[in-house]
């Protein structure tokens, strides 16, 4: 079954809000382009929508790739919960551009508000703990550092960067 764009309600736009902020400004930054992404997307005609979201879907592997070196880079395991939800979303996206090549005009624009409706709850628990974390040891996230390796734990951490892995 094909589906095909039709006149509905215009999207409701994701703001920014200060509720949205880790604590960690280059995190904060790129959760912004991420948020503004979401928001060029909602705001593209749906037959109109597939470059913005290729950009979109580049932006957000750096932005995972990013939060996953960091990770890395003070004490998490490779395979801790929090990359695993990053992986499940960038599966999902690619996922949502191959049936919008299939036609499925409308799946982007779903999938933006999804993200829209799933991203507070992440920067909130996972992020801002990531974040809180990466404080605790001192890492510096605009340079990618360490004032202090020996702050890090030599046990890998599985967790999420945040209390529960939920």
């Amino acid at each position: 079954m094909s589906h095909t764009a039709q006149a509905t309600a215009a999207p409701t736009l994701m703001p920014w809000t200060d509720s949205l902020q880790t604590g960690d400004a280059r995190m904060d930054e790129t959760h912004q382009e991420f948020v503004d992404m979401i928001n060029q997307i909602l705001a593209t005609p749906e037959d109109q929508q597939l470059p913005v979201y290729k950009a979109f879907l580049n932006h957000t592997v750096e932005h995972f790739a990013q939060e996953e070196r960091w990770m890395l880079a003070t004490g998490f395991s490779a395979d801790n919960c929090h990359a695993e939800h990053h992986a499940t979303i960038l599966e999902t996206m690619r996922v949502v551009e191959a049936h919008y090549l299939d036609s499925d005009t409308t799946i982007i624009t779903r999938m933006a508000e999804a993200l829209a409706e799933w991203f507070p709850g992440h920067a909130n628990s996972m992020d801002a703990g990531l974040a809180a974390h990466l404080k605790s040891v001192g890492f510096d996230s605009v340079t990618e550092t360490l004032a202090d390796p020996s702050a890090v734990q030599k046990v890998t951490m599985s967790g999420c960067g945040s209390v529960s892995c939920s």
